[in-house]
């Protein structure tokens, strides 16, 4: 796939600020979500017990919860807290033969968890003592740090509060 030329990245530019100008609403004009927050996220892992020992053992989210998946006989569902009462869940769909997904329209980029300075530091640390490789602060991003879990999702833990834009956002008039 080629980048954008010069002309094609001007007009997104330009399509981006006309979006913004007819759809982003000044916050005191804005209407309160019709939604309460995140229930939970459900993906879909290979091994549970693997995805238990990354999200749990090394990330710190605590599993609450596993039971058969009721639509699958034999498929597990299980939740993991990642705080403000949202959960991240896993299926796993032992006999389907599914493959590796690559990332493409209709998937996931990446699940950004908002976490404290200090846990983004020592997350840095575990992930580094894990083997697991990331990327980040060394790439010009400060406050994120990305990095795959056991099946290839990208998980982005962030030092930035919930419900503000990253510090490295850019600036568009």
């Amino acid at each position: 796939m080629t980048p954008p030329d010069a002309a094609e990245l001007t007009r997104l530019a330009e399509r981006r600020r006309d979006l913004r100008q007819r759809y982003v609403l000044p916050a005191d004009d804005r209407p309160p979500s019709t939604g309460q927050g995140v229930h939970h996220l459900a993906l879909i892992c290979s091994d549970p017990e693997t995805t238990i020992g990354f999200y749990q053992g090394l990330l710190g989210f605590p599993l609450v919860e596993l039971f058969e998946n009721r639509d699958y006989p034999g498929s597990s569902h299980f939740f993991f807290d990642i705080g403000n009462r949202n959960m991240l869940a896993f299926f796993d769909f032992p006999g389907l033969g599914l493959e590796p997904v690559p990332e493409g329209i209709g998937g996931v980029q990446h699940v950004a968890v908002s976490v404290t300075p200090e846990v983004f530091e020592a997350a840095k640390a575990k992930l580094a003592d894990a083997g697991v490789t990331y990327v980040g602060p060394d790439m010009g991003v400060e406050e994120s740090i990305y990095f795959k879990d056991p099946d290839g999702i990208q998980v982005e833990l962030i030092r930035q509060p919930l419900f503000e834009m990253p510090e490295s956002a850019p600036e568009e008039e």
